[in-house]
């Protein structure tokens, strides 16, 4: 691991972001050629790039260039730019997935993939089964493509292997933390612990550690680098999520974020929540228990509900929570000694992913 190493030049993130988009236009523009030259459907790329364009932060992007950087990449980032973008047509099928299973009805402001397949068929149970069968499609094109821009990327074969081992346990990790999202709603939803672990697996690995560790991993990291990006990454994915939690339901304090009522319509099981029906008194816990999961919610029935998750204190617990995931994250980097120019990236990041406010 680098040490104490002085450098002034900043990563220069909106040229990340460019540079992956880039990619991904690229890469989906040649996937529109071939599709066409074979007559396959070209609504199916369109769905993607739609999807790919419509917004998000690119952070795990960013974070895995971050990564490279950290562990003393030199040379071109190209490599680790086509890994980058690996990484959002990997999150635009988990996303994509996820909205089917919740069955979302928008995602980044625009209706969810499902919803658009199921417009396109017509109205009636039939067209909501199809639809939901065709965004599915989709969503696995998008992980088949993610797989292909990271098997053709360049990469030392000395450094190949663990850079495919951390992408296969990324993917096994969101997995299973999705089956544990699913299995477990509507169960056990006052365990906290329970819906820490959802997070880690589902949200927490794939958002911040494997994606520095890819980055690094591209670049030749030595294990105790790795090791700093566990130790950082884990706390701060943990944060993302909760801040997030907190976001969809009392959205953000200077109004770019709405609240919303989808994470409540869907009794979705968050450490909010689950902090709320702990110390709910018997009347509260009713209320929770009787609103909560309703697919009819109206935004009445919602700020009874926020008015709970105030009154218990679970509002400020989890503020609590990712301030001290935070405060975690800074003091793992204060003893990292990585490069000046990768620590002041991250102190950013890190900022963005537990502060943000769209």
């Amino acid at each position: 691991m680098t040490s104490g190493v002085v450098d002034d030049r900043a990563i220069d993130l909106p040229a990340v972001q460019r540079h992956v988009d880039a990619v991904l236009a690229n890469f989906l523009a040649e996937k529109a050629r071939a599709g066409a030259g074979r007559g396959l459907p070209p609504e199916v790329v369109q769905t993607v790039r739609d999807f790919l364009t419509a917004g998000g932060k690119r952070i795990r992007a960013l974070l895995c260039v971050v990564g490279w950087h950290a562990a003393g990449g030199d040379g071109g980032a190209a490599s680790a730019v086509r890994v980058a973008a690996s990484l959002e047509l990997f999150v635009a099928f988990a996303l994509i997935h996820d909205d089917i299973m919740d069955d979302s009805g928008s995602r980044r402001g625009r209706p969810a993939v499902h919803r658009v397949m199921r417009e396109r068929l017509g109205a009636g149970e039939r067209a909501e089964r199809l639809g939901a069968g065709g965004a599915l499609l989709v969503g696995n094109l998008a992980l088949m493509w993610a797989q292909e821009l990271l098997h053709t990327t360049p990469i030392e074969s000395g450094r190949q292997r663990l850079v495919h081992g951390l992408y296969d346990a990324m993917l096994e990790e969101v997995m299973y933390g999705q089956y544990l999202d699913v299995m477990g709603t509507g169960r056990g939803a006052d365990d906290v612990e329970a819906a820490l672990r959802i997070i880690r697996y589902k949200t927490a690995t794939a958002t911040i550690e494997r994606p520095l560790q890819l980055g690094a991993a591209v670049a030749g990291a030595d294990e105790p680098t790795m090791e700093v990006f566990t130790r950082l990454g884990r706390p701060l994915g943990e944060a993302f999520q909760l801040r997030d939690d907190l976001l969809d339901v009392f959205g953000s304090p200077d109004g770019a974020c709405a609240p919303g009522l989808s994470d409540l319509r869907e009794g979705k099981r968050t450490v909010l929540l689950a902090l709320a029906l702990q110390n709910a008194d018997p009347v509260q816990r009713k209320r929770l228990g009787r609103l909560v999961g309703r697919a009819d919610m109206e935004e009445r029935e919602a700020a009874e509900i926020r008015a709970i998750l105030l009154a218990t204190g679970a509002r400020q617990e989890t503020e609590r929570m990712i301030a001290s995931r935070y405060e975690h994250v800074l003091r793992v980097l204060d003893g990292a000694g990585l490069p000046q120019s990768a620590d002041r990236a991250l102190r950013g990041l890190a900022v963005k992913a537990t502060q943000y406010t769209s």
